[in-house]
């Protein structure tokens, strides 16, 4: 039995309100929010829940979830703060088209429900993500944090009815 929280970054651990501030930081990708991190850390310590990374960013770790690149490697020493760690991804089903068109949400529920069907074990589960995922399934375990703002208390309390 167990819990797991589908986590996406860009919306989620930093927002348009930062993009708008920090535009070098966000556009080398190295800027994450620590207080998103702090309110993922709450949300996963209440629910004992595990994080499985659905992003675009999970290409930027090795198959053993090391970082690759310093953004990620950002994100895990801001996790690791919090006492969290990625505990592994979705699958990749994105084609040449989707990632030169940025169409990432025509793929994201496919890629969690594949992930889901592999791991029979999982009994609870939230998706965080800003984006429309297109499947109704998905939808309704999904909370959609704000782009502008990205998470935020309210976000964390949703996902947490969804985990209870």
């Amino acid at each position: 039995m167990s819990k797991i929280l589908f986590l996406d970054i860009d919306g989620v651990l930093n927002s348009n309100l930062w993009n708008e501030n920090h535009q070098r930081e966000i556009s080398d990708g190295t800027l994450i929010d620590a207080e998103k991190v702090s309110l993922l850390a709450c949300l996963i310590k209440k629910t004992n829940s595990k994080i499985v990374l659905h992003s675009g960013w999970r290409s930027w770790f090795d198959p053993e979830l090391k970082p690759l690149r310093i953004e990620a490697r950002r994100l895990i020493e801001l996790l690791e703060k919090e006492n969290l760690h990625i505990d592994g991804t979705t699958p990749d089903l994105t084609t040449e088209e989707i990632r030169k068109t940025k169409k990432f949400s025509l793929v994201k529920a496919d890629e969690i429900l594949l992930y889901l069907k592999t791991h029979p074990d999982v009994t609870k589960w939230v998706v965080l993500d800003d984006l429309d995922l297109h499947n109704a399934q998905v939808m309704q375990h999904q909370v959609k944090p704000d782009q502008a703002t990205g998470l935020t208390a309210h976000d964390v309390e949703k996902a947490i009815d969804i985990l209870s």
